[in-house]
């Protein structure tokens, strides 16, 4: 099946003069890594063809890996090939032209809601849609050509979406694509110095946001972010949402959470897990994403409570059934 669906989109890139690559609203480093990567070798590959990044957000952690360069026309969609690539749903589409264009096919690696896409090309098993991209390279590797840039945004974004391969969905294949990556020439010890960097005036605010952290009953640790406090520090919406990882090694957390106010009074909310799932609790609050790690949305404080609430009974039957788990 795999090799089938690759071949298909192969002879789709093949075919046509104008393609259109776009990712997920909010991007973190699979969306920009994939779409960029993607780009760079299709564009290295077929100098001939016009090649478009088209998204209508950015990601300031993933600047140092450049810009998007010039966005498509509405006329460039006319007969072009769109690709959207790590977004599960059509909602989560930051480009709302990705259905006009002649054909659509979709690369991604989260659980599946609803599919869209003339072809698509889904592998929920996959630690990111950048080893997705990486694979589909390899595959044809004989055709194809992998600019060292290109592999340093694909492999950045396996790197971010694997928990520096940490997370569920980190194999054999992904270790052995990351050495492929590596042997092309990357830049390693740059990729880790701009992922590890922090400006000073986001140290400080991670370090007064740890006496903000709560702990339920059963031991789901979680954080509200105010757009007032966020404000008041300097920090950007993105900042904000990293500070799930503050709460990623508490001790029995096996569940966290971060609530960050959006600027129209709804709340996004990053969920994180180790050991059970997430995913389902997710849906249930306008969101969805991978096994251990989501995203969703609630739009009152009683929505917000209400979520708390039913991470902590989860959590707490997990582990009645689970005893001693770190």
């Amino acid at each position: 099946m795999s090799k089938s669906v690759k071949r298909k989109i192969f002879d789709r890139i093949k075919k046509y003069d104008t393609i259109i690559i776009s990712r997920h609203t909010r991007p973190d480093g699979d969306a920009v890594g994939s779409t960029m990567g993607l780009c760079e070798i299709i564009k290295a590959t077929y100098p001939q063809k016009r090649v478009f990044l088209d998204n209508d957000d950015r990601s300031e952690y993933m600047s140092f890996l450049g810009g998007e360069g010039e966005r498509p026309t509405d006329g460039d969609y006319k007969n072009a090939l769109v690709i959207v690539l790590d977004t599960g749903t059509v909602k989560r589409i930051a480009n709302n032209k990705y259905d006009k264009g002649k054909e659509l096919i979709k690369i991604d690696h989260h659980i599946i809601e609803t599919d869209y896409g003339d072809i698509s090309w889904v592998e929920e098993e996959r630690s990111s849609v950048c080893e997705m991209v990486a694979d589909f390279y390899l595959t044809f590797k004989d055709k194809l050509i992998l600019p060292v840039h290109a592999a340093e945004c694909i492999y950045t974004g396996i790197v971010t979406d694997s928990g520096r391969f940490r997370f569920k969905g980190t194999s054999g294949e992904t270790m052995r694509i990351a050495a492929e990556l590596i042997d092309s020439g990357i830049d390693l010890e740059t990729i880790y110095a701009n992922l590890g960097a922090e400006d000073f005036i986001n140290l400080k605010f991670r370090a007064s946001l740890i006496s903000k952290i709560k702990i339920t009953e059963n031991g789901v640790a979680y954080l509200h972010i105010s757009n007032a406090l966020r404000r008041r520090n300097g920090i950007s919406q993105e900042q904000a949402s990293a500070s799930i990882s503050l709460m990623e090694h508490i001790k029995g957390g096996l569940i966290w959470l971060a609530f960050i106010e959006n600027d129209d009074k709804s709340v996004r909310v990053r969920l994180r897990s180790r050991f059970l799932g997430v995913q389902e609790l997710a849906t249930h609050y306008h969101g969805g994403g991978h096994e251990c790690a989501s995203g969703a949305t609630v739009y009152s404080a009683e929505e917000e409570a209400a979520l708390i609430e039913e991470a902590d009974k989860l959590l707490g039957e997990y582990k009645k059934e689970n005893p001693g788990l770190i």
